[in-house]
């Protein structure tokens, strides 16, 4: 399995990118940036693209099986991206509060702590559905990481589109995401121009 090992703050500055959209409390440090070159329209359109493969954590393969997918859907290609990308598995359960950061979350789902519908699931990428009801399970609960991550994720904003019981650890899908309700800082219009060069 293909793994992203670069740093995250140094990732972060090079997209021009806060930390917190990932999770993390660090301040990137904007004085370090060297004087901004212009750049062409290819390299504004790839920046967008490896700004969501980089928040989201999704390597290149899957991100254009995303984008295919997306494409055939109804609607607007680039709207229907980013609600794909948001529903898959771990970042629902960084956005439940479960994890301090996608990464996190990711490795919540791969060590088999989740269950999507009273079933166990171990795939970061699957993707849920509205009424889906995810939780972390009972044998999980109790373990210290848990009160840990609660203990951080307290105050953090939880969707509309999600329900959240934190004293359970459980939370229900009430409907998909809509593009407004995303506030992830990415142009998906420029991923739909570079991919339909």
């Amino acid at each position: 399995m293909a793994v992203n090992r670069v740093p995250v703050l140094k990732r972060c500055r090079a997209l021009d990118l806060e930390p917190a959209f990932l999770g993390y409390d660090k301040k990137s440090n904007r004085n370090s940036q060297r004087g901004n070159k212009k750049m062409s329209e290819y390299g504004l359109q790839l920046r967008e693209k490896q700004k969501a493969k980089f928040i989201y954590g999704v390597l290149e393969k899957p991100f254009r099986n995303y984008y295919k997918k997306a494409d055939l859907m109804k609607g607007m290609s680039g709207e229907n991206l980013m609600v794909i990308l948001e529903s898959r598995l771990d970042n629902v359960i960084f956005r439940m509060g479960f994890a301090r950061t996608r990464r996190e979350a990711r490795q919540v789902v791969g060590h088999k702590h989740v269950l999507v519908n009273g079933k166990q699931v171990n795939i970061p990428s699957y993707l849920i559905k509205a009424g889906d009801v995810i939780e972390i399970r009972e044998k999980s609960r109790s373990l210290q990481r848990y009160k840990d991550i609660m203990e951080v994720t307290a105050g953090r904003l939880i969707p509309d589109w999600l329900d959240v019981d934190s004293e359970t650890l459980k939370g229900t899908v009430k409907e998909l995401p809509s593009r407004e309700v995303i506030d992830v800082p990415v142009d998906e219009m420029l991923i739909v121009e570079l991919y339909s060069k």
